[in-house]
C-alpha cells in the first residue's frame, strides 16, 4: 500500500502552505487553515524515509476527538474536520514554547536521568527514581526551537519569561490550561485502561485570546501505558506495554540510529512499516473504543481530499 507523504493542493483564497514534519499546513486568506495530517513519520527530529499507511487517518481522528472533548478547558483552532486525513481551523500565531507534561520517568527524561541529571527544566528531580517511576505529580518541561535548526530545545519558566518568549501572565495561563488538559486527558485514558505517561501542547493567540493548536493526545504527541500490566512491570523493572511512537525510536536506536550526525536511518522493511501501521491502529482503537474505519487509498484520495476540503472552505 502507497503511503501519503507529500500533498500539493491549490484550494480556493490559498495564501501559502508550509511543509512540517508530518503535516501539511495551507493558510486560506491568512484566516484560516487546512491542516492535511501525511503518513509521514519522524524521530529525533528526522523524517524517516517511508511513510506509514492510516497514520494520518488515525494522528487526525484521534486528535479531532481530543480536540473536541477538551473544548471546554481552553478554546482550540479547530472548526471540522472534513475528511479523515484533514482538519480546518482557524489561523493562530504560535507561540514560542511547547507545553510539555510529564506524570513518570522515562523516555527522554529517563535517559538524561540516568546519565546524571537532577533537573529537567529547572524542575528538581529526587535521587534514587527508577524507571517508569511516576512522579509524585505531573511536571511541566517546557521547550523552545533553538536558534539554529528545528531541534526541541528545554527551556525554564523563568528563562521564558526572561526573554520575553511569553508574558509571565500568558505562561501562568499555559500551565494551568497544560495541566487541567493532562487531567482530562488522563482520565479519558483510565476509561479504556491505559495511562497517559506524558505528552505535549502548543497554543497560539488570535488577538488577546488564547488557543489550543495543532494535535492533542495522540501516539505523535504522547505517550501511553496499559495500566492493567504497568505495576506488575514496574516491580520486576521490565519494560512497559507502550502505545506510542517510542517503540519506532527504541527500533531506530536498536539498529545505530539517533539522528545524530554520520549516523544512516536503518532499512525500513514492508514488514517494519506495516507493524509500525498496526501499532497506530492499535491505539486508535485502544484509546477511543471504537474500530478503526481504514479510508480509501485508491487512486482517487487526492480528489477526495481536495472535494472535501473546497466544500467545507465554501462554508466557511
Amino acid at each position: 500500500m502507497q503511503a501519503i507523504t507529500r500533498t500539493d493542493f491549490d484550494f480556493p483564497g490559498q495564501s501559502g502552505k508550509y511543509t512540517g514534519k508530518v503535516r501539511d499546513v495551507y493558510s486560506i486568506n491568512d484566516n484560516y487553515l487546512v491542516m492535511i495530517a501525511t503518513d509521514r513519520i519522524s524521530a529525533f527530529d528526522v523524517v524517516l524515509p517511508k511513510g506509514i499507511p492510516y497514520k494520518g487517518q488515525v494522528l487526525n481522528q484521534i486528535a479531532s476527538k481530543f480536540l473536541d472533548s477538551t473544548s471546554d478547558i481552553v478554546p482550540n483552532w479547530k472548526i471540522a474536520s472534513p475528511d479523515p486525513m484533514v482538519t480546518v481551523g482557524r489561523k493562530c500565531a504560535p507561540m514560542p514554547v511547547e507545553m510539555i507534561v510529564r506524570a513518570y520517568l522515562t523516555g527522554s527524561s529517563w535517559r538524561s536521568y540516568k546519565a546524571g541529571a537532577r533537573e529537567i527544566c529547572g524542575v528538581g528531580i529526587p535521587d534514587g527514581m527508577k524507571e517508569h517511576q511516576k512522579f509524585a505529580k505531573p511536571i511541566l518541561t517546557p521547550t523552545t526551537k533553538a536558534e539554529i535548526g528545528e531541534h526541541d530545545q528545554d527551556i525554564s519558566r523563568e528563562e521564558i519569561i526572561s526573554r520575553g518568549l511569553v508574558s509571565e501572565s500568558d505562561y501562568i495561563k499555559l500551565e494551568e490550561y497544560s495541566l487541567a488538559l493532562f487531567e482530562r486527558g488522563s482520565q479519558m485514558a483510565a476509561e479504556r485502561g491505559l495511562i497517559l505517561v506524558d505528552t505535549k501542547y502548543e497554543f497560539g493567540k488570535i488577538g488577546d485570546q488564547i488557543f489550543l493548536i495543532d494535535e492533542i493526545h495522540t501516539p505523535d504527541s504522547s505517550r501511553y501505558f496499559y495500566a492493567d500490566s504497568y505495576d506488575s512491570l514496574f516491580e520486576k523493572g521490565e519494560p512497559q506495554r507502550q502505545l506510542s511512537k517510542e517503540f519506532v525510536r527504541e527500533w531506530l536506536m536498536q539498529n545505530g540510529f539517533q539522528g545524530r550526525e554520520g549516523e544512516q536511518v536503518p532499512d525500513m522493511t514492508l514488514d517494519v512499516v506495516n507493524s509500525i501501521s498496526e501499532r497506530y491502529i492499535e491505539l486508535y482503537e485502544k484509546i477511543t473504543g471504537t474500530h478503526f474505519e481504514k479510508a480509501s487509498y485508491g487512486n482517487d484520495i487526492f480528489e477526495r481530499i481536495d472535494a472535501n476540503v473546497r466544500n467545507m472552505l465554501a462554508r466557511l
